[in-house]
């Protein structure tokens, strides 16, 4: 059961500030956050963090999540090996904002060594407010999912 209230969020060490940056912003727009880890700044594997919400959004069990680490490239990488997520790395709010209106993204990823405060939050705020097109994008969508092979099974 999907849960269309909630955000899932997760770093690794390297972007813990951030995440706690990025969950108060979230709570103040009065959304729900579940906060699946790393809570301190001890040296820990990003991969265990992005695994854990990637396969969430891959299972339905939330629409939406948030991955931060060092530069987002790591996180970017271990979530679009799910099948049906769509995580982004976005550094700037015109990729935010297409990231949603083109590519539907599910999951936006986040730079915590890459990014001040301000600018994460306004990322964060383009995301969520930017809707998907639809049309010619869904097409192209439809492609990513033919002939997928989960490589989890």
């Amino acid at each position: 059961m999907t849960d269309k209230n909630v955000i899932l969020l997760a770093s690794d060490h390297a972007a813990v500030d951030l995440k706690t940056v990025v969950a108060e912003h979230l709570r103040s727009r009065g959304m729900a956050v579940e906060d699946m880890g790393t809570h301190g700044r001890d040296s820990v594997d990003y991969t265990e963090y992005g695994i854990r919400v990637a396969r969430a959004i891959s299972e339905g069990r939330a629409e939406r999540g948030i991955l931060l680490c060092g530069t987002g490239i790591g996180m970017s990488m271990v979530a679009n090996r799910f099948p049906g997520v769509r995580a982004a790395l976005c550094n700037d709010l015109f990729s935010a904002g297409m990231s949603r209106r083109h590519n539907d993204a599910n999951i936006l990823v986040l730079g915590g060594r890459v990014l001040g405060d301000v600018l994460a939050r306004a990322i964060v705020s383009a995301w969520l407010e930017t809707p998907f097109e639809g049309g010619r994008h869904q097409v192209r969508l439809d492609h990513f999912n033919q002939g997928f092979c989960d490589p989890f099974k």
